[in-house]
């Protein structure tokens, strides 16, 4: 049997390559949706869920995402209010993500606060697609799980668990205030355009979960870092795709690429940065090809959309490090300053 590392490696990248590929097969709505959850589903070592865990989770992300469908109306008639309601969910969302250690529940909540209110003011049709395409990015995704694991299994007698950072209750309400002043800005800027700007809004989503664990300190490195990488991997996986642009070969250029990822994350292949690092570099990798690809398909100029994407996502980012400088060192002055945490997630 293949060493634990290698099992978990060729795990996680075989369930993010075919949850892809089925996703674009079968043309689900925003198909990148599925290879995103397979990643952040697979990376913490662990069986999949089953059936009932299933039902579960598919009830859960109805009910937070709905939320969003009734702040639409809201936001239409009563902007001022919905926006508070917006800045509240999104403190709540982080205090379960970070206080309660319910990290994907969180997500969820912040999606449902922020995407989800924004597709809607294009058109309610394309909010309630939305719902629906998260709900099957997930269902695929876990069946994918239960296709690959047999193959790639745990070790029997050995458990694994997230571990979350460790923030005491004084903490997390500090850590919550900071990431809803860090999200709340780019929201509001991209319910101006929701169409031009909903990759944008999936970024801030990240930021939500990003800006709630990492430092002033360290702001610049993972966040700047992971977005400028996540680009240059981007281009060169759209030009080895032009070579031969069909399924198949998107097939194994994700599986190609999530080889050498999850190699990073799971220490294989040494690394100065910590394995949340490298799942937000596969995230925003997909974020910017998964658009892409349906501007291809639509006829539209790849690089152009590319370029203005890239720019927003890098203009969100400055925006994130520089807000997290700025509120840590009023912070500071105030004498309030707390612990450093450390990365989101632990692997080893």
């Amino acid at each position: 049997m293949l060493p634990i590392g290698a099992r978990r490696t060729f795990r996680l990248a075989a369930v993010v390559a075919l949850s892809l590929a089925i996703a674009y097969a079968i043309d689900l709505p925003f198909p990148f949706f599925a290879p995103v959850f397979g990643l952040l589903l697979t990376a913490t070592p662990a069986p999949p869920m089953g059936l009932k865990g299933l039902f579960g989770l598919s009830i859960v992300v109805v009910i937070t995402l709905g939320v969003g469908l009734v702040l639409i109306p809201l936001l239409r008639n009563y902007p001022f209010s919905a926006v508070m309601i917006i800045a509240a969910g999104l403190y709540a969302s982080t205090v379960i993500a970070i206080g309660l250690r319910k990290g994907l529940v969180g997500m969820f909540l912040t999606i449902g606060f922020t995407l989800i209110p924004a597709a809607g003011l294009v058109e309610h049709a394309l909010a309630v697609t939305m719902i629906q395409a998260l709900v099957l990015g997930i269902g695929l995704a876990i069946v994918c799980q239960w296709v690959i694991y047999p193959f790639f299994p745990e070790d029997r007698n050995k458990k694994f668990a997230a571990m979350a950072p460790t923030v005491d209750a004084s903490e997390t309400g500090w850590i919550a205030l900071r990431s809803a002043l860090i999200v709340l800005p780019p929201v509001l800027m991209a319910f101006s355009n929701p169409s031009l700007y909903l990759p944008t809004i999936m970024k801030t989503v990240l930021l939500t979960q990003q800006g709630s664990v990492v430092s002033a300190r360290t702001a610049g490195r993972l966040l700047i870092g992971a977005i400028f990488l996540a680009g240059l991997f981007a281009i060169l996986f759209w030009f080895a795709l032009k070579i031969c642009p069909n399924l198949w070969m998107f097939f194994l250029l994700m599986l190609l690429f999530g080889i050498y990822f999850a190699a990073k994350l799971y220490g294989i292949i040494a690394s100065r940065f910590p394995p949340s690092f490298w799942q937000d570099v596969v995230i925003n990798m997909l974020i910017l090809l998964g658009p892409a690809v349906e501007d291809s398909a639509t006829g539209k100029d790849v690089f152009h959309a590319f370029v203005v994407r890239f720019g927003l996502f890098i203009a969100v980012t400055l925006y994130a490090w520089f807000a997290i400088a700025t509120l840590e060192w009023l912070r500071a002055r105030r004498g309030g300053d707390g612990p450093e945490t450390g990365p989101a997630l632990e692997v080893s």
